[in-house]
């Protein structure tokens, strides 16, 4: 775990527009990317994280639009994926106003992918993506939004990206995702006991309590979460004060 703890917003966006499901389905609107960046970066959100997520199904790359729309409003790192094939869209993305880019499918489908995006960017600007699902004792890697299964186990999959130069995960549990039953702190603790870089937990936040434990107890160094902030059920500023609280160190939102 991080000295300081960190929260970010997540824009899963879909057609222009913020939405949210569950576990990766039944998806509903949630507004403009644009306006809900800024109103996070307002609220004191440490990150924004933006991820397209039909690009890698529908093979396409980014749009840039939205990215720049979104970087025109915040003053605070904003993470941007989906899409992402090679280190000239890395380029593209950088240009367009993101701080970091976070790759998933193309990093397991192009491992070296990683590699030359550290080397040529900075490990700093490298995030990947992990969607994760439990299977059995383990938990199996996911593509392409979710709908493709692989063979890769995901704490060996995490550990080959950090030795490829991945400078974060993020790992997203599908059983989690858009339930608001907590984080799967089994496998962010298991994540975290293999792993040097930073973790950013994802998928399951639903009360105040599930993101303390996602640091507490699964050692993220970062909490991502999408649906309670989106529809202002939890506060940014409430989440600090409750960290804070459990002696969880976060940044000053002045």
């Amino acid at each position: 775990m991080a000295l300081t703890a960190r929260i970010i917003p997540c824009l899963d966006v879909r057609g222009g527009r913020v939405v949210k499901g569950i576990n990766f389905k039944n998806i509903i609107d949630a507004g403009d990317p644009a306006e809900v960046a800024k109103r996070y970066d307002a609220e004191g959100a440490d990150e924004i994280c933006m991820l397209d997520i039909d690009a890698s199904y529908q093979e396409r790359s980014t749009t840039l639009t939205t990215v720049e729309a979104i970087a025109n409003q915040v003053f605070i790192p904003f993470t941007v994926g989906g899409g992402i094939k090679k280190l000239q869209d890395i380029e593209v993305l950088l240009k367009s106003g993101a701080d970091k880019v976070s790759i998933n499918t193309s990093a397991i489908l192009e491992p070296n992918l990683i590699q030359e995006a550290s080397k040529e960017f900075g490990s700093q600007c490298i995030v990947v993506a992990i969607d994760a699902k439990k299977d059995g004792d383990a938990w199996s890697v996911y593509t392409h939004g979710g709908k493709n299964k692989t063979e890769l186990d995901a704490i060996e999959w995490a550990k080959k990206v950090e030795g490829l130069g991945a400078g974060e995960i993020l790992m997203t549990s599908m059983d989690k995702d858009g339930t608001k039953s907590g984080y799967d702190n089994d496998l962010n603790k298991k994540l975290t006991s293999h792993l040097r870089i930073p973790l950013i937990a994802s998928g399951g936040a639903g009360q105040l309590s599930h993101l303390v434990d996602a640091i507490k107890i699964g050692n993220a160094d970062a909490v991502l979460a999408a649906s309670i902030f989106h529809y202002e059920e939890i506060s940014i500023a409430r989440v600090k004060e409750e960290l804070m609280k459990n002696n969880i160190s976060v940044r000053s939102n002045i």
